[in-house]
């Protein structure tokens, strides 16, 4: 096919695929190969129609990493907006193999509030006329409230910080009666530290209640939460795939962040400088550091526990050992991995390759069919 016939051809298949005024624009030099790939046995002739895979996100810099392996496999794929999006309640059949979900529960903090319930609305359509979904409903369910997180984890017999959730900023210092200070109130929809208020005394919180200085964020709840030790002045990020464990970082935060996104870290704990490609653009140099780490069996075990109950295909479960007691506590069901910064020197290999593996067996096909079948 010639150069032109071929573009020509694209942009036919491409408007076919997405209707409407404005379709997303379908990526991968692979694309052509969405009309009739046929088996590789001579003796079958019937064609394999294969769908696009759809990425939906809002933020533009984090998942470059993943674009670029989808790209390099020459996958045909779509970026979806998931700040200014369109679905169609009568639809019965999905346009894309799999949908894979990087909807962040902190876009509000970029002007995009209006994607946070709105993605959940769609999910669930999609699971309703069975569209594979990569971090479905319910782990995306779970990743918009804090406070069910402690419930699940309170439900599978895991230990967490104690906490009170509440609705209303008067009711904080109430709820901190027999917390041991300092505590954190945590807004219920945070992100990337979003929304994390630290108290050190009661007479503190009693002050800001009173001046109208704790937000309890996007749904007017948060969790009143004791603020633990932590051992070594690091917390432990396991992350999973496919529900399984994938690697875990330990994580030192700079002093008083609470962000602890792992794609925003800046040296490993011998000083060196990583890589910073594969982390966001808008990410300011926070003084984090990070090593490599294997838990021990039993967390892996109940981390994927903790993935089977909500259905996290994938993302970090984050949790900390109290230097009060030298026992650990989980905090965080994270579904939204960036992965480790410079992931290569940290962990030895880059787990963007391992995801678009998982993301091609969830679109039903053989590891590099797509991109073989010219």
């Amino acid at each position: 096919m010639e150069e032109r016939e071929r573009a020509r051809h694209n942009d036919d298949l491409t408007q076919a695929e997405q209707p409407g005024p404005t379709p997303p624009i379908l990526h991968g030099s692979g694309a052509f190969l969405l009309s009739t790939l046929f088996s590789a046995s001579a003796a079958v002739t019937q064609p394999k129609q294969y769908k696009p895979i759809a990425v939906y996100h809002e933020h533009p810099d984090w998942f470059k990493p993943l674009f670029e392996e989808l790209d390099r496999r020459e996958l045909p794929y779509v970026r979806l907006d998931a700040a200014a999006h369109v679905w169609d309640p009568s639809d019965e059949e999905s346009q894309y193999s799999v949908v894979v979900n990087r909807a962040s529960p902190s876009a509000y903090l970029r002007g995009h509030a209006q994607s946070t319930f709105h993605t959940l609305h769609w999910l669930k359509h999609l699971e309703r006329i069975g569209v594979p979904v990569v971090n479905g409903s319910s782990v995306y369910t779970s990743e918009l409230s804090k406070a069910l997180q402690l419930d699940i984890l309170q439900e599978l017999g895991l230990p967490y910080p104690r906490a009170r959730v509440i609705n209303h900023a008067s009711q904080a210092p109430a709820a901190a009666s027999g917390l041991r200070f300092p505590i954190l109130v945590k807004a219920n929809i945070g992100g990337s530290g979003a929304g994390i208020q630290r108290f050190d005394t009661p007479e503190a919180l009693a002050d800001a209640s009173r001046d109208g200085l704790v937000d309890l964020g996007v749904d007017h709840t948060a969790l009143v939460q004791e603020l633990a030790p932590l051992r070594d002045g690091h917390i432990t990020r396991v992350e999973v795939l496919g529900g399984k464990f994938l690697y875990a970082i330990k994580v030192y935060p700079a002093e008083g962040s609470f962000n602890l996104c792992p794609a925003d870290v800046c040296q490993t704990t011998d000083g060196r400088e990583l890589e910073r490609t594969f982390c966001a653009a808008d990410a300011k140099k926070n003084g984090m550091r990070v090593e490599g780490y294997t838990p021990p069996q039993e967390i892996i075990e109940s981390v994927e526990r903790i993935a089977e109950r909500v259905g996290l295909d994938i993302g970090g479960i984050e949790y900390l050992i109290d230097d009060r007691d030298g026992k650990p506590y989980y905090y965080d069901i994270n579904a939204l991995s960036n992965f480790v910064a410079d992931a290569q020197n940290v962990i030895g290999f880059d787990p963007f390759v391992r995801f678009v593996d998982y993301i091609e067996s969830r679109a039903g096909v053989v590891s590099g069919e797509l991109a073989g079948a010219r």
